[in-house]
């Protein structure tokens, strides 16, 4: 069998020979009794022996990974480790046992990340996230089982540990070791991980931000959506970390997550983004950039639907009065120009906001008619027919509202370019294209007749 088709039932069909381990003093007399006593037992035996003497169990496991290198053994133990956690995640704290003090439980695990098969690499993954994820917080920083300072060996680290995870989880995303397991192990093991600050932190200085941000994408097979959703739970834990935060606003982060809510029916995968987005709101630029793709009328379609989950009913509310506070700080002429200066218009609320034209018609005279004058060049370079109508409505406002309005925009020669526009083939163009000539025609006088 191949060994990325390895899987732990199969492995534990097979029959190991402990007692030649111990006749090379590979394992010791009290370790053989113990394999004898729970190897090929059944789960509720193995449950018995676990919770009566688990620290004891968890020492014969740990030292035959560190001594014996035989790879059928190697992963009979992960096997075994991996069917006891599978059975009850809780038991990860017995590797943190106080009789454990001068082991390393930790080490033989960060070696085989690297060393071993598609299985073994696996399991210890899945095992090291488990044990470090339950150890005593009062650990944090210091060694794995609380070195005793009469130890003679240096014991692995949590910094070891997370950061030797981080590594090999990075090293997964970039080049996996499995061609359609080693991903999705990888961000399962970060959505439990990125819990941890260290992790937050390491995972950012290894440029793993950007490794996640491809994976946020609409899916519709069972396996894609688990995906989706653990990636976008990694994502929820590192917005609540600025320095993610600052590579999340330079990706394509945003706009996957917006299209990932606005065409998902599945709930936890909806609530997590939402989250996501009610956490990103107020950082940066992201609540500008969340008004200009329309998540306002997309929060609006999704409150509109049945949705069970408290938190995520309550996070679309929030998100909601974020988006509110921040299109009243939008209307703004910083706001406005930004728009300009990029040269993709959309019908964002200031457009057609009457209080926004009459506060800042003034500052179109800013640099000799700068914003004036890069909106009229819009209409010869553009391709896109939203930016040319939006274009030729906002010229239209400023002939308008501004009182020397038309003669400043025939001298700057925009008559010509909007006129070609009214045989565009966009109705939406055309439209806007003629209110605009209606207005340098008829003037400010008669404009205030003509309705959009």
């Amino acid at each position: 069998m191949h060994q990325a088709e390895l899987t732990t039932e199969n492995v534990l069909r097979r029959d190991i020979p402990w007692e030649t381990y111990m006749t090379t003093k590979l394992i010791t007399g009290t370790g053989l009794q113990l394999l004898r006593r729970y190897d090929k037992k059944p789960e509720s035996y193995k449950a018995q022996l676990l919770d009566d003497d688990g620290p004891s169990y968890i020492r014969v496991f740990v030292s035959i990974l560190r001594d014996i290198f035989k790879e059928e053994t190697v992963e009979y133990v992960l096997a075994l480790i991996d069917e006891m956690l599978t059975a009850n995640p809780k038991r990860a704290r017995l590797f943190h046992d106080k009789s454990l003090a001068s082991e390393d439980p930790y080490e033989p695990f960060l070696r085989l990340l690297w060393k071993g098969n598609w299985f073994i690499q696996e399991k210890s993954c899945k095992i090291l996230s488990l044990i470090v994820s339950a150890r005593p917080k009062v650990q944090i920083g210091y060694t794995a089982n609380g070195e005793s300072s009469d130890s003679k060996k240096k014991l692995s680290t949590v910094d070891d540990v997370l950061n030797g995870l981080v590594e090999w989880l990075c090293a997964q995303l970039k080049k996996p070791s499995h061609p359609s397991r080693g991903i999705p192990t990888a961000i399962n093991c970060l959505a439990t991980l990125l819990r941890e600050p260290l992790v937050r932190s390491s995972f950012v200085q290894a440029d793993g931000v950007k490794l996640l941000v491809p994976f946020i994408s609409p899916a519709s097979t069972q396996q894609s959506i688990q995906l989706l959703y653990e990636t976008c739970l990694c994502i929820w834990l590192l917005s609540y970390y600025e320095p993610a935060v600052e590579f999340l606003a330079t990706s394509r982060a945003l706009p996957r997550l917006i299209d990932v809510v606005k065409g998902s029916t599945k709930e936890k995968v909806v609530r997590v983004v939402v989250l996501t987005l009610r956490n990103l709101l107020y950082k940066g630029n992201f609540g500008a950039q969340m008004v200009d793709s329309g998540l306002p009328q997309i929060v609006q379609s999704l409150k509109a639907q049945a949705w069970s989950d408290e938190d995520l009913l309550d996070g679309l509310n929030q998100l909601e009065e974020g988006l509110k506070d921040n299109i009243k700080k939008l209307s703004s002429f910083d706001k406005y120009k930004q728009e300009v200066l990029l040269g993709h218009l959309d019908w964002s609320p200031m457009h057609k906001d009457p209080a926004f034209w009459r506060e800042n018609i003034t500052n179109f005279e800013e640099n000799d008619f700068q914003i004036l004058r890069v909106l009229i060049t819009i209409l010869d370079t553009s391709t896109d027919p939203r930016t040319l109508a939006v274009a030729c409505f906002d010229l239209s406002q400023f002939i308008q509202i501004h009182p020397a309005g038309r003669v400043i925009v025939t001298d700057l020669k925009a008559k010509e370019k909007v006129m070609k526009l009214m045989n565009h083939d966009n109705g939406e163009v055309t439209k806007n294209a003629l209110l605009c000539i209606q207005r340098l025609f008829l003037g400010a006088k008669y404009a205030s007749f003509l309705q959009v």
